[in-house]
């Protein structure tokens, strides 16, 4: 059987989530870097919304949501435990929580980028906007991680987004009174994982060539 194909953009953060599960879940692939303004007719084929991330498996199976890739990955190995298997109801409250971040928190964060772009007067508020879905993943971080005492799927669906909502004011995220979740940050960001997940890749239309990523890219 041969890997499943990725289709990804280095920086967005949906890819870099599909990107997260994967490498978490140890699965192997063949990553195919794409540039949205000149889309491989494969992609297209695949999934016509023209999308990333898409995950092709057995040429036959097309997943092209980030989280859906995700559960796909954890659900074929799940060696850190990140969907709380052994709690029944864990998985579902994990859910409800990324559903909010990409709904509330991103419509939000994407205003704030926006504000903060066109020098707009509304920035304040549109960061207070964001700063309500942080709050809580600051007491949350209490316990160890956004999603408890132990580290979960909530953990890396939700990097990606976090990491641009510390970028779109940096000296002013740098003073925030949310120390557990800079440090939280902090750490995914210099970790080995996270520099595994954003190694760039030739554009796969300028070569034909497939990338292995994951497992056995590592080894």
């Amino acid at each position: 059987m041969s890997p499943a194909i990725l289709y990804s953009l280095q920086h967005c953060p949906y890819a870099m989530r599909a990107r997260l599960g994967l490498l978490l879940a140890e699965q192997t692939v063949l990553l195919r870097a794409v540039s949205l303004k000149d889309k491989p007719p494969e992609l297209l084929t695949s999934s016509p919304k023209g999308t990333v991330p898409v995950l092709v498996v057995d040429n036959t199976t097309v997943i092209d949501e980030s989280l859906e890739i995700m559960l796909w990955a954890l659900h074929q190995n799940d060696p850190h435990g990140l969907l709380h298997s052994d709690d029944h109801d864990a998985l579902v409250d994990m859910l409800s929580v990324i559903h909010s971040a990409d709904h509330v928190f991103k419509s939000a964060l994407e205003s704030y980028k926006a504000a903060k772009r066109y020098h707009r007067d509304d920035k304040l508020s549109q960061r207070q906007a964001c700063e309500h879905f942080l709050q809580p993943l600051e007491q949350n971080l209490e316990q160890g991680f956004l999603f408890g005492a132990r580290e979960s799927l909530v953990d890396y669906a939700l990097l990606p987004f976090i990491r641009q909502f510390s970028r779109v004011e940096r000296q002013w995220f740098r003073q925030a009174p949310y120390p557990r979740l800079q440090q939280w940050l902090h750490g995914h960001l210099q970790s080995r994982r996270y520099a595994q997940a954003m190694q760039p890749y030739p554009l796969w239309l300028e070569q034909r060539r497939d990338y292995l990523f994951g497992a056995q890219a590592a080894k």
